[in-house]
């Protein structure tokens, strides 16, 4: 499995008014901030591919750019602020887990997005799931904390709300960069 990095818009409490409405819409009252690959509540910061980037793109779909090349990420980012840079596996295993280790990442948990090139967060972004899973499951940043239990949450989804599109899920591992050094 192949490291994936992508940057993404900061969604928490200093968005003010945005996250207020957010909180009393979602009622996900536990959560501290978005960290999530959710387009809408944390929108990609590369919104336009330049020819440099092609060299370290990894794949690209209607909605996010995944770059394989952190450095270069962390370098077409100079001087932006209130990002999120995200370290991700999709569809990862244990032993996936366990070969990501970067001491400037944190493992913050596990998302559920939209497939085929989709952009929104069923676990924050559709206001629940009851069926599937618990609003209060998800942790303080709305992510699920266990693998087993994020595939389980994927398959009921997908069982229980077979005609809803942001049901049918990819499993996604996700590390926030809290230190960066050389830049």
């Amino acid at each position: 499995m192949t490291i994936l990095y992508t940057a993404v818009k900061r969604f928490a409490p200093d968005c003010r008014d945005d996250w207020d409405r957010y909180i009393h819409w979602s009622g996900l009252t536990q959560l501290r901030e978005v960290v999530s690959l959710d387009g809408i509540l944390c929108p990609n910061l590369v919104d336009e591919i330049r020819d440099s980037d092609w060299e370290h793109l990894d794949c690209i779909d209607s909605k996010y750019q995944f770059f394989r090349d952190l450095d270069y990420l962390l370098n077409r980012l100079a001087g932006v602020q209130g990002h999120n840079v995200l370290a991700l596996f999709k569809s990862p295993s244990d032993s996936d887990l366990k070969t990501f280790s970067d001491s400037r990442f944190v493992f913050m948990g596990f998302d559920l997005t939209e497939g085929d090139g989709g952009s929104i967060s069923a676990l924050v972004n559709c206001g629940g799931f009851p069926e599937a899973f618990d609003n209060h499951e998800l942790s303080d940043c709305g992510l699920i904390s266990d693998l087993s239990r994020a595939i389980e949450v994927r398959r009921s989804l997908r069982e229980k709300y077979p005609s809803e599109p942001h049901a049918q899920c990819d499993v996604w591992a996700i590390w926030k960069m809290t230190k960066q050094t050389g830049v």
